[in-house]
């Protein structure tokens, strides 16, 4: 199959793009930059110039392909307007990719995150949410698995709180850099809040068996730790960085502080009964022990 990837070179993409050509798939990455197009060529995959934005260049990738798989976010978390900025941009990137993919019967995997659910893990049957800081992208992954019904067999890949490889990635990592800066190792509240998580590597192959397999209209979970609390997460950076590690108010992580503060563990036993799917690297808390100092 031959495979249209956004954000093809970042730490989930590259992974998904090596996953793929390892598997007999070819792939088409697009490329926002010189060097992301280098990346691209380098790891196999032909380089497509463009960026989310670029909606003719997504409507040109989707159209010479067997499928997509989107991965690509702005991923600036600087403020709220530059956070909705980012939503609204990856919004009207997944209706474009959507729309040119309607009665083709062709897949679209898209990325989402794993909901919260008070009380309990959230599993593969919850919804999404749809208000709060990114509740934009609930939307957006809504409208793609909607378009079951209208010939795309669209499904979700929900990525839990950290995706990691190498002690590096998601919220952990954002834990880390934040340490770095400040010279304490912090967590919002008392830390006992959990946050779900998976190597890069165990995501990459989920992605493949969802765009090989998965019913159209469909969610999964890729998620190998349902929980670990932010708590031990910090504690690991701190020893690692030989920072002081304690509660810091939830204002330090910006638009993203109520999410940092809340307890949302996340299962995937749906997941790998259907799909066979069965994490094999390295957990979270053990990840972490490669940060250097």
């Amino acid at each position: 199959m031959r495979v249209f990837v956004t954000g093809g070179t970042g730490l989930i993409g590259s992974a998904v793009v090596a996953e793929l050509l390892g598997n007999g798939h070819t792939v088409l990455a697009l490329t926002r930059s010189d060097t992301s197009a280098v990346a691209a060529d380098a790891a196999g995959a032909e380089p497509l110039r463009g960026g989310l934005a670029d909606l003719d260049i997504l409507r040109v990738g989707a159209a010479q392909t067997d499928g997509v798989i989107h991965l690509a976010f702005g991923n600036d978390f600087s403020s709220p307007d530059a956070l909705a900025k980012s939503v609204a941009e990856e919004s009207a990137a997944l209706a474009t990719l959507g729309d040119e993919l309607i009665g083709s019967d062709r897949p679209l995997v898209t990325v989402s995150g794993t909901p919260r659910v008070p009380g309990r893990a959230s599993t593969e049957a919850d919804p999404l949410p749809t208000d709060g800081p990114v509740g934009g992208r609930g939307r957006a992954v809504t409208a793609v698995l909607d378009l079951a019904s209208r010939g795309v067999r669209s499904t979700a890949v929900r990525m839990p709180r950290t995706v990691h490889n190498q002690g590096t990635g998601g919220f952990a990592g954002m834990l880390t850099g934040i340490a770095r800066q400040t010279g304490v190792s912090g967590y919002p509240g008392d830390g006992a809040q959990r946050w779900p998580a998976v190597h890069a590597l165990d995501a990459a192959v989920l992605f493949r068996l969802a765009l090989e397999q998965a019913p159209a209209g469909t969610s999964w979970h890729a998620v190998a730790d349902e929980g670990d609390t932010v708590r031990d997460i910090a504690a690991v950076i701190g020893r690692r960085l030989s920072l002081p590690v304690e509660s810091v108010p939830s204002e330090t992580y910006g638009p993203l502080g109520p999410i940092f503060a809340t307890d949302q563990p996340s299962s995937s036993t749906h997941t790998r009964q259907t799909l066979d799917w069965e994490p094999k690297h390295p957990r979270l808390l053990e990840d972490l022990e490669n940060i250097q100092p």
